[in-house]
């Protein structure tokens, strides 16, 4: 199955966002007749451990109900009751409660202060721009944008995302064998080589001329099973399977002989034991010529992003859509929703459509956008 799990297809987001999802039965004819009053009683008995009495989560990951919208509250409520949504208590309590206690707790945390924000808004830095600082550790042998023209170093340009943070990840652990990646990024955090890797990808490969090693044409007929995963003429549209074309010939024949000996691949290893050296030369010669594009485009900025969501969760219209307030919510909950969303372990068939395409670094910012936003601004 391929997934896109990073962020580099925006479009994807503009048809997904023309659809709206039919809230269940019990909450779409519901109208705003729960008891605020007789709500504290419940949220006091059963709900304020987690979500205190004035609706603000009291640990990461707990979300805020203050202030949020009635229809949607009851909405996360049934869904526990039917067994849609995975948190064991939750789905316990909303068993318990009845009918008119579900909608009187709704009301009461749906009439409380929205959570003030302590901090101003935040001046978020775009992937591009934090991708592109990590890269400045990669030039020196990687060429600029990720262009090598040193032989027998690989080309990252356009390159595949979240291989190149396996890969990384694999040199770090001691897997791949070479002493200047060992030491390179070796702190960075898993965000930021996702940023890295996405600046990468959305770089132009250049075009390169033919090798002196290998015959492409001879090459070009030994390739038939390398196409079934890393795409027809080496072009993988797969995120997590790398792009062979254009890369360069030396690091190539490097790579298909390491599977003889020190790479574990259980396919490759058992495809290229089959090959002569000449054939390996060929197949080289013939991905180092052929034509490359970026592997995408990188999201300018999480309020970008933003602008996509904000057409259901910030519009006129949200109302009627049964869909919640993202501004001011706690950050970890909605990297938590999100992810669970992209997953599929949430039912929302848009949402899921919507967050397929989204890394965890993206997810991350999108989280931080919202949750550094004040209610009252838009």
């Amino acid at each position: 199955m391929k997934r896109l799990i990073l962020g580099i297809a925006l479009a994807a987001l503009l048809a997904a966002c023309t659809e709206q999802e039919k809230p269940s039965s019990a909450v779409a004819t519901a109208k705003s007749a729960g008891n605020a009053s007789a709500g504290k009683a419940v949220a006091e008995r059963d709900c304020k451990t987690c979500h205190g009495l004035d609706g603000r989560g009291l640990a990461p990951g707990i979300p805020n109900l203050a202030g949020q919208r009635e229809p949607y509250l009851l909405l996360a409520l049934t869904e526990y009751r039917e067994v849609k949504r995975a948190h064991a208590a939750l789905r316990d309590l909303a068993g318990r409660l009845t009918e008119e206690e579900r909608r009187n707790v709704v009301a009461y945390y749906a009439a409380q202060p929205p959570v003030a924000i302590s901090g101003k808004d935040e001046q978020h830095t775009s992937l591009l721009e934090r991708g592109s600082a990590l890269a400045a550790a990669c030039v020196k042998c990687h060429g600029e944008e990720g262009n090598s023209r040193t032989p027998g170093i690989p080309s990252l340009a356009g390159q595949q995302p979240h291989y190149l943070v396996t890969a990384i990840q694999e040199y770090h652990r001691g897997e791949r064998k070479k002493a200047p990646m060992d030491a390179l990024l070796r702190n960075a955090s898993v965000g930021e080589l996702e940023s890295l890797a996405l600046y990468f990808a959305s770089r132009t490969p250049a075009q390169r001329a033919a090798p002196s090693l290998g015959d492409p044409k001879a090459g070009e007929l030994l390739t038939a099973m390398c196409g079934g995963c890393h795409g027809p003429n080496g072009d993988s549209s797969d995120a997590a399977t790398p792009s062979l074309a254009g890369q360069d010939p030396q690091y190539l024949l490097k790579a298909i002989r390491a599977y003889r000996t020190s790479r574990k691949h259980w396919g490759m290893q058992r495809y290229v034991a089959g090959l002569t050296d000449q054939d390996m030369e060929n197949i080289s010669a013939f991905y180092a010529v052929q034509p490359s594009k970026p592997a995408g485009t990188v999201p300018s900025s999480a309020r970008e992003l933003a602008a996509k969501c904000d057409r259901c969760h910030d519009s006129e219209d949200t109302p009627k859509m049964v869909v919640p307030i993202l501004r001011g919510q706690d950050k970890d909950y909605l990297v938590m929703a999100l992810r669970a969303y992209r997953d599929d372990k949430r039912e929302s068939s848009t949402m899921h459509r919507m967050s397929a395409i989204y890394s965890n670094v993206v997810i991350d910012d999108i989280a931080s956008y919202y949750a550094s936003l004040p209610r009252d601004k838009r």
